[in-house]
């Protein structure tokens, strides 16, 4: 299960330090969906303290955008949340389009929902996947697949890509939809509608995960808020911070969903939030899928585009929470700076205040939960 263990070198500098055990998970352990190293300072098997170390996928994806050109940077987002890339491509997108006041034709932002929609469904599926295997359930991660290998097939379809997708562009959507797109999203919401109940079988009433999950990894309201957490992490706290909601964008106001939100701060009831925020996606899917409005489905744009000099800012919500783009524009081809607020860094802060005077076997479903995609971090 670990990679190296080490005792402390000098037990006398600190009471109780004689107990005390300094163990390194990672960087290429399993459970941490990424290359995370995690330094974690035990007294017997309870948890004293737990140290991140980052930056062993850091690519200088800010850096780069600096010399990519405004329909470039787009897609180098694609790498950062992998399982959010339509997601992050939107926003980058967004902010361009806020910056020249671009008009986005309303077919274009449909299939951007229903595309991103479809992502989050995906990526929560995902999810489930890896966390039954954290906690040592193999079934469910082919059961989750099942229902996502459809959604990738569809996004196959639409932009020839299963995983790092480059289909928006600032002013709409690259190309338009594939012929088959609404049959094929149709057959995926009965599918999924029709298989949701082996979910609640398998893993939601299983007792032991219930007992590994339940009243583990406490995170209340306050400390969501304080650590700056987002997404399903902060809604299982009880915290209202649904980008979609408080700030809608696209076709979100025009839509009917529910933003959940659950109180008990605990593993449980962040897998819960994910389970019910799917519920919701396939809602808002059932909602636009048959009303895609005819006409372009992208606005008419200059070949190179020149943002006029100034600072903008868009915020989205991906399947891990709130990412922001700031972007800095000077008026050339390429921008002068950009910075990227990714929900994965704030979720991650939270994990040694969730996990102290925990067991280590607990750490498992703590840090499952927060469903940390790592390059999202080492940006």
């Amino acid at each position: 299960m670990y990679t190296q263990t080490e005792v402390i070198k000098d037990t006398t500098t600190a009471k109780g330090a004689e107990n005390e055990l300094v163990i390194n998970m990672g960087p290429q352990h399993p459970a941490t969906h990424g290359v995370l190293h995690l330094v974690v300072t035990l007294d017997g098997e309870t948890v004293k303290k737990i140290e991140p170390h980052l930056g062993y996928i850091h690519r200088s994806i800010e850096k780069m955008t600096e010399s990519l050109t405004y329909r470039q940077f787009t897609y180098v987002t694609s790498r950062m949340d992998y399982l959010s890339a339509h997601i992050n491509n939107l926003a980058c997108a967004m902010t361009v389009e806020k910056a020249m006041q671009i008009e986005v034709p309303e077919r274009a932002r449909v299939i951007r929902v229903l595309m991103n929609e479809l992502t989050r469904i995906a990526s929560h599926e995902l999810w489930i996947g890896a966390m039954a295997m954290d906690l040592g359930a193999f079934t469910p991660f082919f059961y989750a697949f099942r229902e996502r290998e459809m959604i990738t097939e569809i996004m196959e379809d639409s932009c020839g890509a299963r995983l790092t997708m480059n289909y928006m562009v600032p002013g709409g959507v690259m190309h338009d939809i594939h012929p088959d797109f609404q049959k094929k999203v149709k057959a995926f919401v009965q599918q999924f509608k029709d298989k949701v109940t082996e979910y609640e079988d398998l893993v939601t009433n299983n007792v032991i995960f219930q007992s590994r999950t339940k009243g583990v990894g406490y995170l209340s309201k306050e400390d969501a808020i304080s650590y700056g957490c987002s997404g399903p992490v902060a809604r299982a706290s009880g915290v209202s911070c649904d980008i979609r909601k408080i700030y809608p964008y696209e076709v979100y106001d025009k839509v009917e969903f529910d933003e959940v939100l659950d109180t008990a701060g605990d593993s449980f009831a962040r897998y819960i939030v994910r389970i019910k925020e799917m519920n919701q996606s396939i809602r808002i899917i059932e909602q636009l899928i048959d009303t895609i409005p005819e006409g372009d489905f992208q606005a008419k744009t200059k070949a190179v585009l020149k943002p006029p000099k100034g600072e903008f800012y868009t915020r989205v919500e991906t399947a891990r929470g709130e990412l922001g783009v700031y972007l800095v524009s000077e008026g050339g081809t390429t921008p002068y700076r950009i910075k990227y607020r990714s929900p994965g860094f704030s979720n991650l802060s939270a994990l040694d205040h969730m996990a102290r005077g925990g067991k280590i076997g607990d750490l498992m479903a703590t840090m499952g939960t927060l469903d940390l995609v790592i390059p999202d971090i080492d940006r």
